[in-house]
Order: C-alpha cells, then structure tokens, then sequence
C-alpha cells in the first residue's frame, strides 16, 4: 500500500513562502504522476500542481509564477515551493500519486497566510 506523506504546512505572512514535501512510504512501485492539490474551506478541491515522472511540469492560473513543483525519483518525493504567498493561498494542500495500482491520496497538511 503505497501512502504519501505530506510535510511542511504552517502558518505564513502574505508575501512569505514555505515549501511542502510530500514522500511516499510503504511498498513502492514506480509512481508516474504527481499532483498537488488544495482544499479551502467550503470549496471544491482544485488541482496546484503536477508534474510527470520526466519532469514536465502544469500549473494552476492562479499560482503560475509563485509556486514550483519539482521531484526526486530516487526519493519518491514530490515538493511545492510557495512563494509570494496571499491570503488566499489558506488551504489545506494534498498530494496525489498516480501508480500502476492505482491514485494515492495523502492526508493533507494546513497551510495558513495572515493578511
């Protein structure tokens, strides 16, 4: 059972960063695709980030030029690189990754911007 592991929310002033890491534990097999999402409170849960197991990377309109996916293969490991964050950016971020077996959730970390 492969189970990502989100790591690195918290609590960040507008026009700050953080960086979210999310690994993979459990029985690995090669992960294609991996995607972060987010989830604000009373909305739907929309794609951030993806990136394929090449390196080819797709954004949200809403963070192109602010965030940065990248991956370690070697790790199993997905980061998110938030910077000039906004208010609007309070959310919790999941990561998701795509295996032969199947799409694997993790359980998601708070991300919190103050004004």
């Amino acid at each position: 059972q492969v189970q990502p592991v989100e790591s690195g929310g918290g609590l960040a002033q507008a026009g700050g960063s953080l960086r979210l890491s999310c690994a993979a534990s459990g029985s690995i097999f090669s992960i294609g695709a991996m995607d972060w999402y987010r989830q604000a409170p009373g909305k739907q849960r929309e794609m951030v980030a993806t990136i394929t197991r090449g390196g080819t990377t797709k954004y949200a309109n809403f963070v192109k030029g602010r965030f940065t996916i990248s991956r370690d293969n070697a790790k199993n490991t997905v980061y998110l690189q938030m910077n000039s964050l906004i208010p609007e950016d309070t959310a919790v971020y999941y990561c998701k990754f795509v295996t032969v077996k199947g799409i694997h959730w993790g359980r998601g970390t708070q991300v919190t911007v103050s004004s």
